[in-house]
């Protein structure tokens, strides 16, 4: 898929031409009259995704595809499907189409899950002479890295192979890898991880990753691993367990950004801490009423077994936090109100520090990874009080409850400036430069501001 990207062009690429339909009528006079014709009368008026392949004589070829009212270059995305099989060499495109954009939206849109069934047809290839081709394949890698593993079902992907996922990323770049498993979660003092997961045949465990020089500013990275979420005691209906394999998208996408991070030798220390569990039902799992202690110190008290993942990712971000990072995010597809308020394609955030979010929001909108800024609203935090333990970790009703999650893990990161997402990380309905399946949600965006923060430094 990464070879979709061609590194320099040849006599036998076809020639593409991408029309929009501003640009098109200025386009067929400045051309040869028989081509304008034969255009015409071949019904072609540069609609989006409209294709036409002009035969010419003893030459390849000439290819149009339509960009239609297309503002952005990732709404091409899937023209690498969309294209016959072949080898192409763009020629033509409307100047506020960004070539390296163009490049990482074909890359993006050439994926495909092929673990357990081969593609039908391979992507069309493309050399853009103004795009760095190299550049594309590296972010795309990491997206593609995001995508396999959360397309994995839990059959696959248990919370060892999750583990080996991580070592795996961090031999690939020489980072050193750690892992605390089972009950050595209780010695080590990550109790609500090891509550969360002590029901499954599958361990618990808490994963850290650490990469670059130690007198570099320091960047703390923590992802939801839940490879399968039961929901528990308090089980998921049918419909909304179906998808539960993707309830690792949070540590997906944490490591598609180190994945970036490090393959750009970004001159940051990196720290991520990943907690994987295996949410399942047994006569040993986690129950509702319970009071678990954190590593913070603090007690909690269950109100839903199926709002786990905060859990988890509360020792994980206590433990982040004791590094002192001068940045702390985290990646989690944690509540179904976040999709209720945005929807599926735009991954909520959540940060008080006004530098931060200015800059994630510019860097958002130069790399076309769409995030929205979330209130943590300091009125909503008395909804997560308790009578018997220091707080409640789900607040009472359906109101405000990706708001309410994040002040819960608010308490747990203390003064550090902090990133969180709650995202989907799952493609319902395949759109352009996005198959439907796992996806990464924030990551590019975060990588952008972290290479203006400190590529410089």
């Amino acid at each position: 898929m990464l070879d979709a990207m061609l590194n320099k062009a040849d006599p036998k690429q076809v020639p593409l031409h991408i029309l929009s339909s501003a640009m098109f009528e200025g386009w067929l006079e400045s051309v040869p009259e028989w081509l304008g014709t034969l255009v015409r009368a071949a019904g072609f008026s540069a609609k989006a995704g409209e294709f036409l392949l002009i035969p010419r004589s003893g030459k390849t070829p000439l290819a149009l595809l339509g960009a239609g009212k297309a503002q952005n270059a990732y709404a091409l995305g899937d023209a690498s499907t969309r294209l016959p099989e072949g080898d192409y060499h763009l020629t033509f495109a409307p100047a506020a189409l960004d070539r390296q954009d163009l490049a990482l939206a074909w890359l993006m849109g050439a994926y495909f899950f092929e673990r357990y069934s081969p593609r039908k047809r391979p992507p069309a290839r493309i050399y853009i002479h103004a795009a760095n081709a190299s550049a594309a394949r590296q972010t795309a890698e990491a997206i593609y890295l995001a995508r396999d593993l959360i397309n994995t079902p839990a059959a696959d992907l248990n919370t060892k192979a999750l583990e080996q996922a991580v070592r795996d990323l961090g031999a690939e770049f020489g980072a050193r890898v750690n892992a605390i498993v089972g009950d050595d979660l209780l010695k080590k003092n990550f109790p609500m991880v090891h509550a969360v997961g002590r029901a499954s045949v599958h361990k618990p465990r808490l994963v850290e990753l650490h990469w670059g020089k130690k007198d570099a500013p320091k960047i703390g990275l923590v992802g939801k691993g839940v490879v399968f979420d039961t929901g528990g005691l308090d089980i998921k209906a049918a419909q909304y367990m179906r998808l539960m394999k993707k309830d690792m998208g949070g540590a997906a996408n944490a490591m598609a950004l180190a994945h970036m991070i490090m393959a750009e030798k970004l001159p940051v220390q990196l720290h991520m801490v990943l907690p994987i569990v295996d949410n399942a039902i047994s006569g040993d799992a986690y129950r509702p009423s319970d009071i678990l202690q954190s590593r913070k110190g603090l007690t909690v008290e269950i109100d839903n077994t199926d709002a786990e993942g905060r859990l988890v990712l509360a020792d994980a971000l206590a433990r982040a936090s004791e590094e002192k990072p001068e940045l702390l995010i985290d990646f989690a597809t944690l509540t179904g109100a976040a999709r209720v308020a945005l929807g599926a394609e735009i991954a909520p955030f959540y940060s008080d520090d006004e530098a931060i979010v200015a800059d994630l929001q510019m860097a958002a909108k130069k790399t076309g990874d769409p995030v929205w800024h979330m209130p943590l609203w300091d009125g909503y935090d008395k909804m997560l009080d308790s009578p018997i333990a220091d707080i409640c970790h789900a607040a009472p009703g359906s109101m405000g409850g990706s708001i309410t999650a994040a002040l819960f893990l608010r308490r747990f990161v203390g003064d550090i400036p902090w990133l969180h997402f709650d995202i989907f990380g799952w493609v319902s309905k395949a759109r352009p430069a996005h198959p439907q399946g796992g996806d990464a949600q924030g990551p590019r965006a975060v990588f952008a501001m972290l290479q203006d923060r400190y590529a410089k430094t």
